[in-house]
């Protein structure tokens, strides 16, 4: 019986580009050859270490991360203050600090256009993407049925498209750099806690995963988008601007709010919000469908408020 060893992908082809999809690719295929009518049997599958040695992982059942233990308090829980306390120069600090850090990281850039479009596919297609997130929905769902979620999804293909010409763009991103996954200590030093969906994306990934919080939270403390967050927001765009100078970033923003705002607005993941607050959000979605470029002073007119 013929035995030989199988490659699980390269570099730049078909989402192969990291490691961890080699990694998937060999994996499933392992578990998926052996129980397919003749089909060649998979015998092992494993990794290769930097000395050459090949080490077997057949008999994995799961896998797990070990990572360091970071001391800190989640930004959120700033955020969840302000919706009963007063703005602080502290709390002004710490988004400077936050804008500073995305456009220092942001400006370390590749050329490689497969990559910023492998993220384009996977911000309108991917399972914890835009798809994805509609997919999760309980459906029918009376704020948002079927014919909406159809309209978003157009919309975001539209956008895919309209961006692929944007892939001089590419640069080092978090990925999901959100007040969930940031702990602060004393003042405004901070670690980042969850990398997602490999090193290069769009930099206005990070900018909405964040910045949306600040309209989220805003509109519980209410009525409309409170004012001490708009001043979050404002200041974070005024920062983020002056450091990075990309003025190009207010054209490609819409379809990551798009996705952002739809998932703060899911009935599952957040059950207590406020109708009025989840109607807001949907209807930010639904206008960043359109919006081109944003407009950061126009935000409460998108959520459907003027305050």
């Amino acid at each position: 019986r013929a035995s030989s060893w199988r490659g699980a992908g390269r570099s730049g082809d078909s989402g192969h580009d990291y490691p961890a999809d080699r990694a998937w690719n060999a994996l499933w295929a392992h578990g998926a050859y052996n129980v397919f009518p003749r089909h060649v049997e998979s015998h092992d599958v494993g990794f290769c270490r930097r000395t050459g040695e090949l080490v077997s992982a057949a008999d994995a059942v799961e896998f797990f991360q070990l990572v360091e233990k970071a001391e800190g308090q989640p930004y959120w829980l700033d955020l969840d203050r302000l919706r009963t306390e007063l703005l602080t120069p502290l709390d002004l600090g710490r988004v400077d600090a936050l804008a500073r850090f995305l456009a220092e990281v942001h400006r370390k850039r590749l050329d490689a256009p497969w990559l910023y479009h492998r993220r384009l596919r996977e911000l309108v297609g991917h399972g914890e993407c835009l798809m994805g997130i509609l997919d999760s929905y309980p459906h029918p769902y009376p704020l948002l049925l079927p014919t909406a979620c159809r309209a978003l999804e157009q919309s975001a293909v539209a956008w895919r498209w309209r961006l692929r010409e944007f892939a001089h763009r590419l640069a080092s991103v978090h990925g999901d750099f959100h007040p969930w996954n940031l702990l602060f200590r004393e003042g405004t030093d901070f670690s980042v806690l969850d990398r997602s969906r490999g090193e290069w994306g769009e930099p206005a990934d990070d900018v909405a995963a964040l910045t949306i919080n600040y309209l989220f939270f805003g509109l519980l403390r209410g009525p409309g988008l409170a004012a001490p967050f708009r001043r979050l927001f404002d200041s974070f765009f005024e920062t983020y601007l002056d450091a990075s100078h990309d003025r190009e970033l207010l054209q490609v923003l819409p379809p990551f709010f798009m996705w952002r705002a739809l998932v703060l607005a899911h009935p599952l993941w957040y059950p207590a919000n406020p109708e009025p607050v989840r109607i807001a959000l949907i209807r930010f979605a639904q206008a960043m469908g359109e919006v081109a470029p944003f407009n950061p002073s126009a935000v409460a007119t998108l959520l459907g408020n003027e305050r």
